[in-house]
């Protein structure tokens, strides 16, 4: 379950309107009856729809229909389904297809990486940042995890990852890092590094897990091997340009994670929302 707060959704809903719907009531359509389904243009991955359900029944729509969030779905294939007078359709409708179409762009990218990793042979996981845009977390984390990926990172104050812009404020980094796993004994420490002695020198150090920032295929193939030699319980992470044309390659090295950012930018997975009247 990844709960989504309705106080979130309501705001998302009042950016699209604020008061009233001036069209609608121009047009002196307030009451008529209609029904709206939502149906993807093409095979794929759908998410978004337990999110688009509530928004519906928000506004104060009775849902009919409403699919397995994150499934896979045909070309045409119903996947929500709700009933209500066109005031109500219209005050929510462009919200829902933003959210499912965002959502699914997002659950197919992972779900494309992650198809990948399988084919490689691999067990790595796909754990996405925190770099998405602004004000979309719950949206962006819940399509993510629906497309079988990780958080890597919800925020600031849930994990411990050292960069180098903390160690430029460290006299001593590695002593930074000793000092790190003593102030949080119940956290892992991840340090990221950007070549394979700064990656075993924070092994010795005793970081948890290794990111291994930009290094190619090759690099993190042969450091993957010295570092499970040194220490054979060190999470070694790959990031850094890690997408769908590349997530063979470096699940091949032996990493534990794939961290990426890119299965948040790119085309929304259209969803077209059939409207009718009753």
């Amino acid at each position: 379950m990844f709960y989504v707060p309705t106080s979130f959704l309501e705001n998302i809903l009042k950016e699209d309107i604020p008061w009233n719907d001036s069209t609608t009531e121009a047009l002196g359509i307030t009451g008529v009856p209609g029904k709206i389904t939502c149906l993807p243009k093409k095979d794929g991955f759908v998410s978004g729809i337990e999110m688009g359900s509530k928004l519906f029944k928000e506004v104060g729509m009775k849902v009919t229909f409403a699919g397995k969030d994150g499934a896979f779905y045909g070309a045409g294939q119903t996947v929500l389904e709700a009933h209500g007078s066109a005031e109500k359709i219209h005050s929510v409708y462009k919200t829902v297809q933003n959210i499912l179409e965002y959502s699914s762009g997002i659950t197919n990218r992972v779900r494309a990486m992650t198809k990948q990793i399988e084919a490689a042979g691999s067990k790595a996981k796909v754990a996405v940042t925190r770099k998405h845009f602004p004000g979309t977390k719950a949206i962006s984390l819940n399509a993510a995890l629906l497309g079988g990926a990780i958080v890597h990172r919800v925020g600031l104050s849930e994990s411990i990852l050292v960069f180098d812009q903390h160690r430029v404020f460290c006299s001593d980094p590695v002593a930074a890092v000793h000092l790190a796993k003593e102030q949080e004994p119940e956290k892992k420490i991840a340090v990221e590094v950007d070549n394979e002695d700064e990656g075993i020198q924070y092994i010795n150090a005793g970081a948890d897990i290794i990111q291994c920032e930009r290094f190619s295929p090759e690099m993190l193939r042969n450091f993957v091997a010295t570092a499970k030699q040194i220490r054979p319980d060190v999470i070694i992470n790959a990031a850094g340009g890690i997408n769908d044309s590349n997530a063979y390659e470096y699940a091949q090295t032996g990493a534990d994670v794939l961290v990426t950012s890119w299965v948040y930018f790119g085309r929304p997975f259209d969803i077209k929302m059939k409207i009718s009247s009753e």
